[in-house]
């Protein structure tokens, strides 16, 4: 039977929907729903899940075959009837009958994986769904050619269906359009029904003659700055009634929660600050015809706070029915038939769901404080405000006591934005930016020196950025970067890690030592000049061990970017390396997904390397190699030039060609021209063609006199 209601429900919906890119769309916007909001994506599946109409499926979606019987051939008992959902059908409810699942349901256009088409292989959002002001009445249309699923739907289109739908659950069905939720709780009546009392029962509270019970908590509400006109409007009455806390019959204060203009429950308080509500009824938000077509409310935790409010003329608001719960639960939120707790939000769905802003007023004790993030979790933490009461004030009502009408309105007008993961605004970040405009000369903010004057010039060194260096072989680029970094370790103290896959440790240590110390290493091999004493190598690895620390990888495999930088990432904690060295891109492995294209993995690579680089305050310098070069007569590559994807370019911090002169008739042949061709950052450098001479000898490079 689940299977044939199953199928009856999913009958007007595209054959593609049905099938495994149904599945990949759902999987694909559950993801997407990470990028904005993390705490609800995980349950976020399960959630819309759970207010479906369809029941579970077998994996295929589609099979007509009855379920294997159990081992022992009983027969399972039939699940229990379930009562009608009671709560209005929200315009999601429509959405998910037509598999379509939205990251929120606000006015305005959304974007999402087709779950006709599943997006393709790439899983495109190529589904457009808009979504009318009113937030009843949706279309949408996937721009695939292949596809085109067109069509649209409302609310109102939707109210004979979940008419129906709730005579079948009557008759012990279990389709309804809903969330999923039993609206029938313990202690109901027969068939969910629930006992409100009589209207003649209650005796209203508000200007004019009223009886003594409602006098009395009329002048208490005077106490509490509450003006009568806005009690009547809201409903609230005095009725005696029998107190649970108390054990007997009191004249308890009633607050009525009502939908559409009908009562739905009812929240009493005793004179002793008791609570309790309609054993029962459901559970909605107080004051929650208030906000009907409303795009910004604001949510309190008390029936006062809401009161308080109107008090100063704000009117779009409603009121928690349970209060705050002792702290923020962890893990994620629960599907919406687990959610007891904060299940009078999905009830009041329809209501939430085209809203545009939600500020958050609630108490600024630490339940309060927890309530507003359960809250903001559940609504989306987008579109959610906070509210910060003036110091010495718990909630709304107590603000308008102590401070007045303006200062309650005041509070509502600037409240700040829930935090969402990567993103800011500039003063969150006012110390750094202050620090920045009174950094000294010689503060590493603004670079610090190369070692060479002319260098300097055009580039200095910026903790945190990436630098790209290309040339073409034997011209130098893995000896310049060396030299670099040893006026680093010297002039500043930097430490560094190499990842130099074409250097053996030991010629490495070789080059770095003669640059340190300045003597050969060798006699008679490249310089006339002595070799180094024993003890002057000895001194030079004592540097070079305090200096640099090396990532090789120990098998026959190439290492990966990832690997690299989480090596990296261990050496600054451990070592508190300032620089990473990379070289070169061809030696490193750059096994591709299937159907990425070499310049999109290039671009992901240098995305990964500059947000290492920005996170620890590293400068990465990335050797890169230039692609073969036809019909070469020496002159100096570009950065365009550089093999893999212009994007070696388009990401880089600063981007530099090291260039060798070989013509004698041009100049010295240890002549080297460091083409600094991009900077990005213009406090640091400009483009130009400084020179060095490099010595032979100890592989260092000088200034040009």
């Amino acid at each position: 039977r689940h299977r044939r209601e199953a199928r009856r429900s999913l009958g007007g919906l595209p054959r593609g929907i049905r099938g495994e890119a149904g599945r990949r769309a759902l999987r694909a916007q559950a993801a997407a729903e990470a990028d904005v909001c993390p705490a609800r994506a995980s349950a976020s599946a399960r959630a819309h899940a759970s207010i479906s109409p369809e029941p579970a499926l077998e994996s295929d979606g589609l099979s007509s075959d009855p379920p294997a019987a159990p081992v022992d051939d009983a027969v399972p008992p039939p699940p229990p009837p379930r009562a009608p959902d009671r709560s209005p059908v929200a315009l999601r409810d429509v959405l998910l009958q037509k598999a379509i699942v939205l990251q929120s349901y606000t006015p305005g256009q959304h974007r999402i994986v087709c779950p006709s088409c599943g997006g393709g292989s790439n899983g495109e959002r190529s589904l457009a769904v808009h979504i009318e002001a009113d937030g009843r009445e949706a279309q949408w249309m996937c721009h695939r050619a292949t596809c085109e699923w067109t069509g649209g739907s409302s609310v109102a289109d939707a109210k004979s269906n979940s008419r129906r739908t709730q005579s079948e659950s009557a008759m012990g069905s279990n389709t309804s359009v809903g969330t999923g939720m039993s609206s029938r709780r313990p202690g109901a009546g027969a068939g969910g029904a629930v006992k409100l009392p009589p209207p003649e029962s209650l005796e209203r509270v508000g200007p004019g003659e009223t009886t003594p019970a409602a006098k009395k908590w009329g002048a208490w509400l005077e106490s509490r700055g509450i003006d009568l006109s806005v009690a009547e409007r809201n409903g609230l009455a005095s009725q005696n009634v029998f107190s649970p806390p108390a054990g007997a019959h009191v004249d308890a204060l009633v607050f009525p929660y009502m939908r559409d203009g009908e009562l739905v429950n009812i929240k009493y308080r005793g004179e002793d600050k008791s609570f309790w509500q309609v054993k029962g009824a459901e559970k909605i938000l107080f004051g929650l015809d208030d906000i009907a077509g409303a795009r910004e409310i604001v949510i309190v935790e008390g029936e006062m706070d809401k009161l308080a409010l109107e008090q100063a003329g704000v009117k779009n608001v409603v009121s928690v029915p349970d209060g705050a719960p002792g702290k923020v639960k962890d893990g994620p939120v629960p599907a919406p038939e687990e959610d007891r707790k904060f299940e009078y939000l999905w009830n009041c769905r329809a209501a939430l769901d085209p809203v545009s802003r939600v500020v958050i007023a609630a108490d600024a004790d630490a339940p309060g404080q927890a309530l507003a993030e359960e809250l903001a979790r559940r609504l989306g933490k987008e579109r959610c405000f906070r509210v910060h009461w003036p110091e010495g004030c718990k909630d709304a009502n107590d603000v308008l006591l102590k401070e007045g009408e303006a200062a309650l309105r005041g509070a509502i007008d600037n409240a700040e934005g829930f935090p969402l993961r990567g993103l800011f605004r500039f003063s969150d970040f006012e110390d750094d930016i202050s620090n920045y405009f009174g950094v000294e000369e010689s503060s590493e903010m603004k670079g610090v020196s190369t070692g060479w004057k002319s260098i300097d010039n055009h580039y200095r060194v910026v903790p945190g950025e990436l630098t790209v260096i290309t040339g073409v072989p034997n011209s130098g680029k893995s000896e310049w970067v060396d030299a670099l970094m040893c006026n680093l370790a010297v002039q500043h103290g930097w430490t560094f890690a190499l990842c130099s896959m074409e250097n053996k440790v030991h010629e490495h240590a070789r080059k770095l030592v003669e640059k340190y110390t300045g003597e050969p290493w060798f006699e008679g091999k490249y310089t006339k000049k002595a070799r180094m004493r024993p003890e002057t190598m000895r001194q030079g690895l004592h540097w070079l061990d305090n200096q640099f620390v090396l990532i090789r990888h120990e098998d026959d495999e190439l290492p990966s970017v990832d690997w690299i930088i989480g090596l990296a990432r261990a050496a600054v904690m451990r070592h508190g390396i300032r620089g990473l060295l990379i070289d070169p891109y061809n030696e490193l492995d750059h096994k591709r997904p299937q159907g990425q294209t070499e310049t999109e993995y290039v671009s992901q690579m240098l995305t990964r390397i500059k947000k290492f680089a920005q996170h620890y305050d590293v400068h990465v310098w990335f050797v890169a190699h230039p692609r073969q070069l036809h019909n070469w007569r020496g002159e100096a590559p570009g950065l365009y030039d550089i093999s893999g994807s212009a994007h070696f370019i388009n990401k880089c911090d600063n981007g530099i060609v090291v260039h060798r002169n070989r013509d004698e008739k041009t100049g010295s042949l240890r002549e080297v021209t460091v083409m600094v061709a991009k900077v990005r950052n213009k406090v640091a450098g400009s483009i130009g063609d400084p020179k060095l001479e490099y010595n032979l000898s100890n592989g260092r490079y000088e200034d040009i006199q």
